[in-house]
């Protein structure tokens, strides 16, 4: 059962790694066209460490008031990461899109390579580790891939469903407050219209609609 939330309709949206801002502007759009105030908040995801990314959705929530978070891949790693940091209240519902809170195999395949930390940066460690647990008065949402389609199936040899970036199972954790998977791939999803829909349906009631048949609009 989902624990009550304030009424929040504001949204902070962060994007993947080796991502812009403006690969969130279409999710942002439709989220805004349910009733959101979606914002937009870039981070350097590969030069500087996740924990500058953190601190700066930290200090967006302590100018602005409180917010839901929805973070893509790397974002939802950082969204997860703040709310240890969190202030009671600063922060709504958050929502990941294949977000590897187990780790990524994809990540840890490519790290074997020489001059992966060109790809990574300083955002290896959160990659290969995620972070499988957070303080229990936040409810935390996933919505997973398994369309297969991305680069990450070049490096890492995945067990089961995956996004073609991150597998299933490594986005499934018991602290989570609900999980659902939808045919997108990784990047897919932040362009997705069902991937739009059920992320307002999380942010607002603290669970997906498991109801319908998954459509990969």
């Amino acid at each position: 059962m989902s624990r009550p939330a304030p009424d929040i309709r504001r949204v902070v949206l962060l994007h993947g790694i080796w991502m812009a801002a403006a690969v969130m502007w279409p999710l942002a759009r439709r989220l805004r066209e349910q009733g959101f105030e979606p914002e937009v908040l870039g981070y350097h995801s590969v030069a500087a460490a996740p924990q500058a990314a953190i601190d700066r959705l930290l200090a967006r929530l302590a100018r602005s008031g409180p917010a839901h978070v929805v973070g893509h891949s790397l974002g939802g790693l950082v969204a997860v990461s703040a709310l240890h940091e969190a202030p009671q209240g600063a922060m709504g519902r958050v929502l990941c899109l294949g977000s590897p809170l187990c780790g990524s195999g994809a990540a840890a395949g490519l790290a074997r390579l020489p001059l992966s930390k060109l790809y990574f940066g300083r955002s290896a460690d959160i990659l290969l580790h995620g972070c499988m647990t957070w303080p229990g008065r936040f409810e935390v949402g996933m919505i997973a891939g398994n369309s297969p389609r991305g680069m990450g199936q070049w490096f890492g040899r995945f067990e089961g469903e995956h996004d073609g970036t991150v597998a299933v199972a490594e986005t499934r954790t018991p602290a989570l407050a609900d999980h659902l998977v939808l045919p997108v791939s990784h990047v897919g999803m932040v362009l997705s219209r069902e991937v739009a829909r059920q992320a307002g349906r999380f942010l607002a009631t603290g669970r997906f609609d498991h109801g319908r048949a998954p459509v990969a609009t």
